[in-house]
């Protein structure tokens, strides 16, 4: 359980104290008033949203396999396919949930494209995993179930990055400073617990990685216990960004890489092992710090003192960029 301790006075007009942490020291702030995210400023309630707030990628859920286990394949089970290497490259593709990305796992599915269907009824192990899908719908109470069974060699959704998928788990652990973020290639996709982002350009993913999203996620969106979970519709569509010049995108977009290569030179570590807060590589960290200054650099021109302001700030812009111009009379 997670308690706030809210202070309540009867005197109109008294100052609200706010407490916040800043380099690891606790500073008291008196405001004229908080609103319902423990904020300073006015009140303003954070409601889902359709698209996102001005340039960014549409971000989209996984795939969701509805599969009774038969199209989701270990390591073991697609080498029991007995599949040729130009077989296997056309059916099958490296899929992420939340736990395969985060903690490394192995995964694959069956991946097969309508065009492909007859050759992959051609070789007996795919058809018995595609008519053991078939079965599993048809057995279902749900009527949506059961017309997929038409199509039961293919999950749910199909989708899929043609070029690159911008990923991020649903669920993440609160312990960690940045959210577990990263880039898929052209052969991978994500299950319906994991988020994307398909064919994105890379800067959605310098502000997916940074300090400043994270503080918004963490104060926008519900959570399961204690861990982050994500929303796309009521954490990034409401992400409020300013408008990015060509150059700021560019500059991004080397934080990114620069954080994938950090990564990299540290395979084959994992996202746990990579952002323990504890054993966070130093080229890692200097990486991230670099993508938070230049972003926030773009938000006000220096870093943010510390969450409370960041958030101050961003509760400002969200306002703003949700608000209607009143029409003239």
């Amino acid at each position: 359980m997670t308690v706030a301790i809210i202070g309540i006075s009867r005197q109109p007009g008294a100052l609200r104290r706010l407490y916040a942490d800043e380099d690891g020291e606790t500073i008291l702030r008196e405001v004229a008033h908080i609103n319902a995210y423990l904020t300073p400023g006015a009140d303003v309630i954070v409601t889902r949203a359709n698209r996102p707030l001005g340039e960014l990628t549409e971000m989209s859920f996984g795939n969701m396999p509805v599969d009774g286990g038969h199209l989701l394949l270990s390591t073991s089970e697609v080498a029991e396919l007995g599949l040729m290497d130009t077989q296997r490259s056309r059916f099958v593709r490296r899929i992420y949930g939340s736990a395969e990305f985060i903690r490394g796992l192995s995964r694959h599915v069956l991946w097969i494209e309508d065009e492909h269907l007859d050759e992959a009824m051609q070789v007996p192990t795919i058809a018995a995993r595609i008519e053991g899908v078939r079965q599993m719908r048809l057995a279902s109470r749900d009527g949506g179930t059961n017309a997929m069974a038409q199509r039961a060699h293919q999950m749910r959704e199909m989708n899929i990055g043609r070029t690159q998928t911008v990923a991020l788990p649903s669920v993440s652990s609160e312990n960690r400073e940045y959210l577990p973020v990263g880039l898929l290639d052209a052969n991978s996709t994500v299950t319906n617990l994991a988020f994307a982002l398909y064919d994105a350009p890379l800067w959605n993913m310098a502000l997916i990685a940074s300090r400043l999203h994270l503080v918004w996620i963490g104060t926008v969106c519900g959570k399961m216990k204690t861990d982050f979970r994500y929303s796309n519709t009521l954490g990034w569509n409401t992400f409020p960004v300013p408008p990015l010049t060509e150059k700021q995108k560019s500059d991004l977009t080397a934080c990114a890489e620069a954080i994938l290569l950090a990564r990299e030179a540290h395979f084959p570590a994992t996202i746990v092992d990579l952002y323990d807060p504890e054993k966070m590589p130093d080229n890692l960290r200097a990486a991230h710090e670099r993508n938070d200054e230049t972003l926030e650099r773009i938000y006000i021109g220096r870093r943010f003192r510390n969450d409370t302001e960041r958030l101050e700030h961003l509760f400002s812009l969200y306002t703003r960029m949700t608000t209607k111009p009143k029409a003239r009379a």
